[in-house]
C-alpha cells in the first residue's frame, strides 16, 4: 500500500506540472483567441450592417429589374412558342395528308417507286428544316443564359461583393462559430486520454512491482572479525603496538579492540578497504603469523584477490538480469558497486532491482525487455568510478557505455535517468521510473535521525516562507508536504503557482532521496450564528 501511495505521489507531481504548463498555455491561447474573436465579431457586425443596407437597396432594384426582365422574356417566349406551335401544326397536317396518300397507294408502291423517292426526299428536307429550327432554339437558350450571366455580373457590380467573397465571408463566420465547439471537443478528448493514461500507468507499475521481490539490507560502516580466543588480541596489537599500527596504516581502517569477547571490530567508511582489512585479519588469525612483513604481504595479496572477487560479483549480477554478453571490463566495474552504497542502499543490488523493474515495465508495454534490463542494470555504473574520475556518475557512465559500444538506447537511458538530457526512447523513460521506484521503496534508503529531523524542519520552513501560507506539515516521513494557505489572500489559480514555487525552492535548497509531494490546500469557510 505504501508503494502504491509513493507511486501515486510521483505520478501526481508529474501530472501536476504537466497540467500547470498546459493550463498556462491554454489560458494564454484562450485570451488571444477571445481577443481575435471579439475583434472579428465587431468587424463582421459592421460588414453585416452595411451589407444589409446595400442588399435591401439592391434587392429593390433587382426586383424591379427582374420583373421587367421576366415580362420581356415571357412575351418573347410566348411569341416564339406560338410561332413554333403554328409551324408544328402545319407540319402535323402535312404528315397526316402524306399518311393518307401512302395508305391509298400501298397497293401500287411497286409501280410508283419514283414517286416514293421524291416523297422521301421531301421528308429529308423537312427533317433538315426541323433540325435547323432546333438549333435556332438552342441558340436562343444560350442567348438567355448569356443574359442571366450579364445580370449576375451587374448584381455583383452593384453589391461590390463577388460570389467568391460572399462564400469566403460565410465560411469565416462559420469557422469562428465552430471554434468554441472544437475547443470543447479537444479539451474533452484530452481529459479522457489523460485519465486512461493515468489508469493504464498505475496498472502497469503495480504489475511490475508485484513481480519484483527484493530485500532491503542496510549497509554498515563496521565489520566484526571473530577470534578463536582473547589471547589473539594481544598478538594483533603486537609489541608496543607495531602490528596494529602497520595494519591500520596499510588498510586505512580503524581496528577497535575492546572488552567484547573473542571479537575485533573494523571501522571505516570505505567498504572496499574494509573488506580488504577483514580478509587480511581473518587470514592472519588463521595463519597465526602476525608481524608487519606478513601483514603487508597479505594486504597486497587480498587487494588483488578482491579485484577478482568484484569481477565475480559483476558476473553473478549480470547473469541474474540476463546480460550474458556484457563486456568483461564492464562486469568488473559493476562488481565494484557491491562495495558502494547510496543513502545506505547497496548500489549493485539497486542496479539489479532497477533492471528487473525496468524489464517488467517494458514487458507490460510491449518494449524490448532484454534491452530495458540491460539499460537498467548499467544506469548507475558511473558510481563505481566517480571517486577516481572527474564528473558526475551520469557523465562517467555515459562515457563508459560509449567506450564499450553499448546500444544507443542504453547510452541514452544512462544519460537521461536523472533528467540531465532528454530521453529519446520509451526504455529510457522506463529506466528513470524504475530507478525512482527502487530508491523510493520503504526501507531501501536510510538517513540518520538528525538528518531526518532537520530535513522535516527545513521542508516546513521553506513552505511557510511564502506569502499567504498559514501553516505547513511534513507527512509520510518527509515524502509529502501539505501547505495550508489563507483563502482571502490567494485564489485557486494562485495556489497552482504556489505549489510550483514551493517545489522549485525545495529542489534548489535541499538534498533528499526519492521524491517529495507538494500539496497546497485552500479552504473557504462561511460562518454565521443563529440568535
Amino acid at each position: 500500500m505504501i508503494v502504491i501511495i509513493i507511486i501515486l505521489a510521483v505520478l501526481l507531481i508529474v501530472l501536476g506540472i504537466a497540467f500547470f504548463l498546459f493550463g498556462q498555455k491554454v489560458k494564454q491561447n484562450q485570451r488571444d483567441a477571445d481577443s481575435l474573436i471579439k475583434s472579428a465579431e465587431n468587424k463582421a457586425n459592421e460588414l453585416l450592417t452595411q451589407a444589409q443596407r446595400d442588399a435591401d437597396s439592391l434587392k429593390r432594384d433587382a426586383e424591379a429589374f427582374k420583373k421587367e426582365a421576366r415580362l420581356t422574356l415571357k412575351e418573347e417566349e410566348q411569341q416564339q412558342r406560338r410561332d413554333i406551335e403554328d409551324e408544328f401544326k402545319q407540319e402535323r397536317q402535312e404528315f397526316k395528308e402524306t399518311e393518307q396518300r401512302l395508305k391509298q397507294r400501298e397497293e401500287i408502291l411497286d409501280r410508283r417507286d419514283d414517286s416514293l423517292t421524291r416523297k422521301e426526299k421531301n421528308l429529308d428536307s423537312k427533317e433538315e428544316s426541323l433540325e435547323s429550327k432546333t438549333n435556332a432554339l438552342n441558340d436562343r437558350e444560350k442567348a438567355v443564359a448569356d443574359v442571366e450571366a450579364k445580370k449576375r455580373e451587374e448584381l455583383e457590380r452593384i453589391a461590390q461583393l463577388s460570389q467568391e467573397d460572399a462564400r469566403s465571408l460565410l465560411l469565416t463566420e462559420t469557422r469562428e462559430s465552430m471554434t468554441k465547439e472544437l475547443a470543447q471537443i479537444v479539451r474533452s478528448s484530452e481529459e479522457k486520454a489523460n485519465h486512461e493514461a493515468d489508469k493504464k500507468a498505475k496498472q502497469i507499475i503495480s504489475l511490475a512491482i508485484q513481480r519484483v521481490s527484493s530485500e532491503s539490507v542496510a549497509e554498515q560502516t563496521v565489520s566484526v572479525v571473530t577470534l578463536p580466543d582473547d589471547s589473539m588480541k594481544g598478538r594483533i596489537i603486537g609489541r608496543e603496538g607495531r602490528n596494529i599500527r602497520t595494519f591500520e596504516a596499510l588498510t586505512g581502517i580503524d581496528v577497535i579492540i575492546d572488552d567484547t569477547p573473542e571479537a575485533v571490530v573494523l571501522s571505516g567508511f570505505d567498504p572496499i578497504r574494509r573488506e580488504i582489512a577483514r580478509m587480511t585479519l581473518e587470514q592472519l588469525v588463521q595463519d597465526g603469523r602476525i608481524h608487519p612483513a606478513r601483514i603487508e604481504e597479505l594486504v597486497e595479496k587480498n587487494r588483488k584477490a578482491l579485484d577478482h572477487k568484484m569481477r565475480e560479483y559483476g558476473e553473478q549480477a549480470a547473469f541474474e538480469v540476463g546480460a550474458h554478453n556484457l563486456h568483461p571490463d564492464l562486469m568488473k566495474i559493476m562488481g565494484r558497486l557491491h562495495f558502494r552504497t547510496s543513502y545506505g542502499q547497496n548500489v549493485l543490488d539497486h542496479s539489479v532491482e532497477v533492471a528487473q523493474i525496468a524489464g517488467n515495465l517494458a514487458g507490460e508495454m510491449g518494449e524490448n525487455e532484454a534491452l530495458a534490463k540491460r539499460a537498467g542494470f548499467l544506469h548507475d555504473i558511473g558510481k563505481a568510478l566517480d571517486h577516481e574520475v572527474e564528473g558526475s556518475h551520469v557523465e562517467i557512465g555515459t562515457e563508459l557505455a560509449r567506450k564499450y559500444k553499448e546500444h544507443p538506447v542504453v547510452i541514452n537511458a544512462i544519460a537521461s535517468h536523472h533528467n540531465d538530457t532528454e530521453p529519446n526512447s520509451n526504455i529510457a523513460v522506463l529506466v528513470a521510473a524504475a530507478d525512482a521506484l527502487s530508491a523510493a521503496r520503504p526501507g531501501a534508503r536510510r538517513e540518520s535521525v538528525e538528518n531526518y529531523i532537520k530535513r522535516l524542519r527545513d521542508l516546513e520552513a521553506i513552505s511557510t516562507s511564502f506569502k499567504g501560507v498559514d501553516s505547513a506539515f511534513a507527512l509520510q516521513a518527509g515524502r509529502e508536504i501539505r501547505v495550508m494557505v489563507q483563502p482571502d489572500k490567494l485564489t485557486d489559480d494562485q495556489i497552482v503557482v504556489l505549489a510550483h514555487d514551493v517545489k522549485s525552492k525545495i529542489e534548489n535548497e535541499m538534498d533528499y532521496p526519492g521524491n517529495i509531494k507538494v500539496t497546497v490546500i485552500r479552504e473557504t469557510r462561511a460562518i454565521d450564528y443563529a440568535k
